[in-house]
């Protein structure tokens, strides 16, 4: 059903407290994934807090929507998302990173509770998500399995297999999140290798394809909404974002794939989220219902 403009709003807001704790985890850490970690974190948001059935305090129900960070590497985002909602306590961010934590820069299954699979290797959460599809069929479970891509990391060829395999057994309880924020480590996708026409290459692979900005709560839940409705295939929502998006200092730049923080930049990244903020409210008041 259609967002309506409460909700969007209340979004919205979760969506700017998750920033601001991931760079404030960003900045007890010295340094994390802070570019890719903001592309996606509208995703997280809106998975978690309005698409997602779990229990906090049965994280391994056998029952529950699961979640694949395929791109494992925006576990500060992640981590931020999961000790926000319960799983953890917010003190544990302050050792994200750090020696000896159970809060790695990618996020262990066996030691983060909450977390559905371990991701650290780039091409392994679609084929980890489809085994689960299959997981659910073969035991009679409704549940759905999210994905969530990075885009260089579609240049591992075993997402394609993946996809193959996704097409095949007809897995339409998976949907698959594309983070096009259009940057990897080294640059620009498109410079490193050529991920374009993306759109048509998902097409090709039997997937219902819908490209949209993944930094638009409405859009997301309009393309989410879609892929629950449309089972006879599934479907893979192409996000284009931005590589920190939220913070003008870091949007559409390569280089903060990884980076460090002071305190000063810290308070200079919170300021321009709170003028992102404001943008994104005034967005919702016109175009909400």
């Amino acid at each position: 059903m259609p967002l309506s403009k409460q909700e969007w709003l209340a979004l919205e807001k979760k969506a700017l407290e998750l920033r601001k704790l991931t760079v404030q985890t960003t900045l007890w850490a010295g340094s994390a994934h802070i570019g890719g970690g903001m592309s996606c974190l509208d995703i997280l948001t809106v998975l978690y807090h309005k698409y997602m059935n779990f229990k906090g305090d049965d994280p391994k129900w056998d029952d529950r929507v699961r979640f694949i960070l395929s791109k494992g590497h925006a576990g500060v985002c992640y981590a931020a998302t999961l000790c926000d909602l319960g799983f953890h306590d917010v003190e544990q961010l302050k050792t994200f990173n750090l020696t000896n934590s159970k809060m790695g820069i990618h996020l262990d299954s066996n030691k983060v509770v909450g977390v559905d699979a371990s991701t650290g290797s780039l091409g392994h959460g679609l084929p980890i998500a489809a085994g689960t599809a299959i997981a659910a069929k073969v035991l009679g479970k409704d549940y759905i399995t999210y994905v969530c891509t990075g885009d260089g990391e579609l240049d591992e060829g075993s997402n394609w297999e993946a996809a193959m395999t996704i097409n095949h057994y007809n897995l339409s309880n998976v949907v698959t999140f594309v983070d096009r924020n259009h940057c990897m480590i080294d640059g620009p996708t498109e410079d490193v290798m050529k991920l374009e026409p993306l759109k048509d290459k998902w097409e090709s692979f039997g997937f219902h394809t819908i490209v949209i900005n993944g930094n638009h709560i409405d859009e997301l839940c309009d393309a989410i909404d879609y892929a629950l409705e449309h089972k006879e295939k599934p479907t893979c929502i192409i996000c284009d974002t931005k590589k920190g998006a939220g913070i003008k200092t870091i949007e559409g730049n390569y280089k903060w794939h990884y980076g460090a923080i002071d305190d000063a930049m810290a308070e200079k990244f919170n300021k321009e989220l709170d003028e992102d903020y404001a943008a994104r409210v005034a967005r919702a008041e016109k175009e909400g219902k």
